[in-house]
């Protein structure tokens, strides 16, 4: 199966499962799916490195690209094969530094669906329930 013929959930999963590889965004920000569900999905992503600012802590550009993509990829989730989306707005509330070195996870729901718009809410994790981000997005539908 092509992916152009998947639906979104069915292109996640077959991410999940290693049979697809991820967006190339995940070599940069690391990035694992770890659930893919019809209007949710769950990451791990660990910032180290590569993602701090000049201060010496995670760039807060680490959280957003994290939250960007659990939110997107929710509203992935739920399309049918050949129909596209696109972020057109991302509000995120960053909570507490985000911890290098450290496995967090990252949270995406589809909160409402339309025939034009997905609006989908992320949070960003530890194992504790300590939250890191929170997100709000909305997607265009692009049929």
């Amino acid at each position: 199966m092509s992916a152009e013929s998947m639906s979104g959930l069915e292109m996640m999963k077959a991410m999940v499962e290693g049979k697809i590889p991820p967006a190339s965004i995940a070599e940069t920000i690391p990035m694992k799916g770890i659930r893919a569900e019809y209007g949710l999905v769950v990451f791990e992503a660990t910032a180290d490195d590569r993602h701090i600012n000049p201060l010496g802590g995670v760039h807060g550009g680490f959280a957003a690209t994290v939250m960007d993509s659990v939110t997107g990829c929710a509203v992935h989730t739920v399309l049918e094969p050949g129909v596209g989306y696109g972020t057109i707005d991302l509000n995120v509330k960053f909570l507490k530094a985000v911890p290098k070195n450290k496995t967090l996870r990252a949270e995406g729901k589809v909160i409402n669906f339309s025939k034009f718009l997905g609006i989908s809410e992320g949070v960003l994790s530890d194992e504790n329930g300590t939250i890191y981000a929170h997100a709000t997005a909305t997607c265009m539908i692009f049929r």
